[in-house]
């Protein structure tokens, strides 16, 4: 099993909703988890705008992990990577390591973070402890709204699925195959599990 977000950016309509619901159910500052890039409007005769919702790709070959000086970063066996925030020292190598911008530290409790993450690392987790607490309760997660990442709860545009990807059945495996789905920067060899349609 391996959690992944397929982002269809010919739906994406730049309002930001997935951002804001970002910063406010999990006490950080909007923007910060995730953010959604304004690509700018493409040449006639499509003048098509272009948005770009950016967090967490949770790599199978995590740069950030790689690096982590205490094993804080880990990788759980459902492809999700995650902090132990007590391991965290807040030296920065995993926020410079990574090439998605997807990593932040907050010094002050000035958003009401929890304050076990002021002065460490912290990112996108997929909204884990919705994911975890769904599957106890026998939700299927991307299926469910109760046990799906808020991101993909809140969007307007319907641009946003999650769900299992080693799974073909699942409907981030079918949007992949039947359509051009890439990732960013395939070049670097991370091999994200977030997947953007483009056309």
């Amino acid at each position: 099993m391996r959690w992944g977000m397929v982002i269809d950016l010919r739906k994406c309509i730049g309002c930001g909703a997935c951002a804001l619901v970002c910063g406010q159910v999990n006490k950080m500052p909007t923007n910060l988890w995730r953010r959604v890039f304004d690509c700018g409007i493409s040449e006639t005769p499509e003048r098509q705008r272009t948005c770009l919702p950016m967090s967490c790709m949770h790599c199978s070959k995590a740069p950030c992990h790689e690096v982590c000086p205490t094993a804080a970063t880990f990788r759980r066996d459902d492809g999700i990577i995650d902090i132990n925030y007590e391991l965290c020292i807040g030296c920065g190598y995993c926020m410079v390591a990574c090439p998605y911008m997807a990593r932040s530290i907050v010094f002050q409790n000035e958003y009401d973070s929890g304050a076990d993450r002021i002065g460490v690392c912290s990112k996108c987790n997929f909204c884990l402890p919705r994911i975890d607490s769904g599957l106890v309760k026998g939700l299927k997660p991307g299926l469910d709204s109760e046990a799906s990442p808020m991101c993909v709860v809140s969007c307007a545009a319907d641009a946003l699925c999650f769900g299992n990807l080693d799974d073909p059945d699942s409907t981030v495996a079918q949007l992949i195959r039947e359509n051009k789905a890439v990732s960013l920067q395939e070049e670097l060899g991370t091999d994200p599990a977030v997947y953007y349609l483009v056309d």
